[in-house]
């Protein structure tokens, strides 16, 4: 019941979304064009990313490949977005069932209800699709077999992690320690050496092979050293604190459970996640946004369930009121951070308004034909990835970096359309503004499409399309 409810939850904000203009290319075209290469039993070829931009040379996710018979069903971004929907709420069927066994039916209504609204799975719900939706319900299916000491099935389970994503393999380690702590400690280093191992193959030797560059593309997040290994290491605390809004996260992916579950030794499973992210030098990684903190929020309720348990069984007469107590203010907690986060967004009533703007769009989206080339700005290209070949305009990627070029000598565009939106979009979770250039700039080079030989089709409510003149 709480799956097919959270589900319909999900899913109908991230539908709302896009029926809204709110997806972006930048993420959810880049997996859909990876999905429909799949789906045509090829690479996961990505024009977004530029020419010939295989995209496990990005991250390390061929595990994503599941999704191709679903989307050579229904080839749509919908596709994708139902699919994370069900993954996400899929994750509270272990986590409930585990609750229901050791603190109760109603217990588990209030577990079931603190995960499935929680901030950091609403947050990945409501943007686009990211391939760690694969993750979360598989890791909350190991927690609940760690539970009930099940060691071989918390492995089975938490393994394809090392498919979905290169630093999962640190999880799944983490898995292992709890397993060497807790139960046969053969298989748990055994487990601890094939996620270490893992996570290293793919980075060093994987993602260097597939990326155009050479390398692992995001190793230029990694915070900088001290000069020396000691000096990095001594310096590390620190700059897991620096600057504020990391202590803040810190205190925000612990809240949902009314920082029980840092009583429980289950919570060291979100150290690696809560590590690399901390050390990261992108600043996305620091905040609430986004879809980072959705990995986490199993753990989180794992480790509530596991340090309330304790407490059910205690013969102490206060026992069952702390657990009622507990219970009580997660609830609270939960309803408190609803209002801030992408759930709230169905109480608005902007939510359920289409606006000229976005009829003007699908109008002369409308006119683009099935199969063309097109260059889009961001919030247009998953309204067309489905049927067209999409990059972004107004910057084209260069050895699959999109600034690397020089600005004040562009490439001539190539596709055969350009559609271009000089609205400034619904922001969140992004800051108000254009992207990737200010709104002069694409206007500037929107204008040199035109002497490159693109004419107007049409232009309406500040929307252009531009076809390539024969």
């Amino acid at each position: 019941m709480w799956a097919a409810a959270l589900c319909t939850l999900y899913a109908t904000v991230a539908v709302r979304r896009h029926a809204l203009i709110r997806t972006t290319g930048y993420d959810l075209g880049i997996f859909e064009q990876a999905v429909r290469a799949y789906a045509q039993l090829s690479a996961p070829v990505v024009p977004l990313r530029g020419e010939g931009f295989n995209l496990l040379g990005d991250h390390f996710h061929p595990l994503v490949a599941v999704l191709a018979p679903f989307y050579r069903i229904w080839p749509s971004p919908l596709c994708l977005l139902l699919a994370q929907s069900a993954l996400l709420a899929l994750a509270v069927v272990p986590l409930a069932r585990w609750a229901a066994r050791a603190l109760g039916r109603r217990s588990a209504h209030v577990i079931a209800a603190g995960y499935g609204l929680s901030w950091g799975v609403a947050s990945a719900a409501a943007f686009d699709f990211h391939e760690v939706a694969l993750a979360v319900p598989l890791l909350a299916f190991a927690l609940e077999a760690l539970a009930r000491r099940r060691w071989n099935q918390a492995v089975a389970c938490a393994a394809p992690l090392l498919l979905i994503k290169e630093d999962l393999g640190l999880t799944l380690a983490a898995v292992g320690g709890y397993i060497a702590l807790k139960g046969p400690r053969k298989l748990g280093l055994v487990t601890i050496a094939a996620g270490l191992l893992g996570s290293l193959v793919e980075i060093k030797l994987l993602l260097p092979a597939f990326n155009p560059g050479g390398g692992y593309a995001h190793g230029g997040n990694l915070a900088a050293g001290y000069g020396s290994l000691l000096s990095t290491l001594a310096h590390a605390p620190l700059d897991v604190l620096r600057p504020d809004i990391k202590p803040m996260t810190l205190v925000m992916v612990f809240a949902p459970s009314a920082m029980l579950a840092l009583r429980s030794p289950l919570s060291l499973i979100a150290v690696p996640t809560l590590t690399w992210r901390m050390l990261s030098e992108n600043g996305f990684h620091w905040g609430t946004a986004f879809h980072y903190s959705a990995i986490l929020m199993p753990v989180v309720f794992a480790g509530l369930i596991d340090a309330l348990s304790r407490w059910r069984g205690e013969t102490h007469p206060l026992a069952t009121r702390h657990v009622r107590a507990s219970l009580a203010t997660v609830l609270a907690v939960t309803f408190v951070l609803l209002p801030s986060f992408p759930l709230a967004q169905l109480a608005q009533r902007a939510t359920w308004r289409t606006t000229p703007h976005i009829e003007a769009a699908r109008a002369l989206l409308a006119r683009i034909p099935d199969g063309a080339t097109v260059a889009a700005s961001n919030r247009l290209i998953p309204q067309l990835t489905s049927r067209c070949t999409v990059v972004v305009f107004p910057t084209f990627p260069v050895d699959s970096e999109l600034y690397r070029y020089d600005r004040n000598r562009l490439p001539p565009p190539t596709a055969e359309w350009i559609v271009h939106d000089r609205e400034a979009p619904e922001a969140w979770p992004y800051k108000v503004g254009h992207w990737p250039y200010p709104i002069e700039q694409q206007e500037a080079e929107l204008a040199a499409a035109e002497k490159h030989g693109y004419e107007r089709v049409a232009r309406r409510d500040g929307i252009t399309l531009l076809r390539r003149a024969p």
